[in-house]
């Protein structure tokens, strides 16, 4: 065996109304005056009052401040600290999805670092541990809650960029099903599919292990027998729980496995298309799925098998195919874009967008199929050409 190291949240809360015993936890943190973040999307939908009251019981003081935008820029990050500042919270409780919990994270050490935020992009150039936070994710999908990455859109050079640092770590991560019931079919699609990628791109990394494999097998039975009701019956409680889990043990994985060429190619979309981060993952996952899948068929296999596919009597070959198939009917069934065009990308812009993926080294690097800039641009000239819907 390698030498490996396994991290997480420092306490995970898990089930249904688990959200209640989130005044219980910031009581053991000590916190005399806390902050919420979270974005108005969710301001709007009341979800915060079953966060506030248990603070409310023990009588913490409680701002909320709802200015996340979408796939965050820097830019967002810069203005909510300037309302930070200076304020003495003790407590950062991040309420939302993948972009609030990112905002979230980063935040919280802005708060003890002197560096500019785009001087902590990179792996562990983060100095100085944070204020604590909890993080309360509200879709079922990015695992922020218990990585430690955090992604944000860099608009002067039009790509995605990420934070990685074991500081990110929050100390209290409550996954509570209840609070995704009201999120929308769309969204619970792209959320649901992203946290598919990250099981099934840990599972096939180069850095998966013995620790990692069999959460990222068991994310990956979780979302594909409960991700089509989850998305058409989004008040059905068993497959809100099951995308929940999943969504978390998913998390698990990709914060000590690591993802890779999904990834990668996914940024470039994000950053100068806008293309969400969940569509970006799941429109590409197919493509690239096909191109890794004879780097380890074994495990290609197991991956069909996991996703609820019939390999008995198949060969190792045709069964590690199944996956590719499998992922593809997954996204059409769920109406995930299937070709680049959907998503505003000419054949002009494929050679940049490829140039600007190669640079991804950190992601890179762990895809079990090595990536030249010609591979690249041969991934994203299949997705192209792909049949829209």
């Amino acid at each position: 065996m390698t030498i490996s190291y396994f991290q997480t949240a420092q306490t995970l809360i898990t089930g249904r109304d688990s959200i209640s015993k989130i005044g219980e936890e910031a009581k053991k943190l000590g916190s005399k005056k806390a902050m919420i973040i979270t974005d108005k999307v969710i301001q709007q939908t009341g979800l915060l009052s079953r966060v506030i009251s248990p603070l409310e019981e023990i009588d913490l003081a409680v701002d909320i401040m709802d200015e996340v935008m979408p796939e965050p820029p820097f830019e967002n990050l810069e203005q909510m600290m300037i309302q930070l500042e200076g304020k003495e919270y003790d407590l950062l409780i991040g309420v939302g999805g993948g972009s609030v919990l990112d905002a979230t994270k980063v935040l919280s050490i802005m708060l003890t670092n002197q560096e500019n935020v785009r001087d902590l992009v990179g792996i562990e150039k983060v100095q100085n541990a944070g204020i604590p936070t909890i993080l309360v994710p509200t879709t079922a999908g990015t695992g922020s809650e218990v990585t430690y990455n955090a992604i944000f859109t860099d608009v002067r050079d039009k790509v995605k960029k990420g934070i990685v640092s074991p500081y990110l770590l929050p100390k209290v991560a409550i996954v509570d099903p209840a609070l995704t019931l009201t999120v929308p079919p769309s969204v619970t699609a792209a959320t649901g599919m992203d946290a598919l990628v990250h099981a099934v791109e840990s599972y096939t990394a180069i850095r998966a292990g013995e620790l990692t494999d069999g959460i990222a097998l068991q994310a990956i039975k979780l979302i594909s027998r409960s991700l089509h009701k989850a998305v058409y019956n989004g008040k059905d409680v068993k497959a809100r729980e099951d995308m929940a889990m999943g969504s978390l043990l998913a998390g698990i994985s990709l914060g000590n496995a690591g993802v890779g060429a999904v990834h990668a190619l996914s940024y470039p979309l994000g950053g100068k298309f806008k293309v969400p981060h969940g569509v970006a993952n799941s429109l590409l996952l197919p493509f690239v799925m096909k191109y890794n899948v004879v780097a380890d068929l074994e495990k290609f296999a197991e991956v069909a098998k996991a996703l609820g596919e019939n390999i008995e009597g198949l060969s190792l070959r045709e069964a590690a195919n199944c996956t590719v198939y499998a992922l593809t009917q997954l996204a059409q069934d769920i109406g995930i874009p299937s070709s680049l065009k959907d998503v505003g990308v000419t054949a002009e812009d494929i050679p940049n967008l490829a140039e600007e993926a190669s640079k991804i080294d950190r992601l890179l690097n762990n895809n079990p199929r090595w990536l030249t800039v010609k591979e690249i641009e041969k991934i994203y000239e299949e997705a192209y050409r792909a049949n829209t819907k």
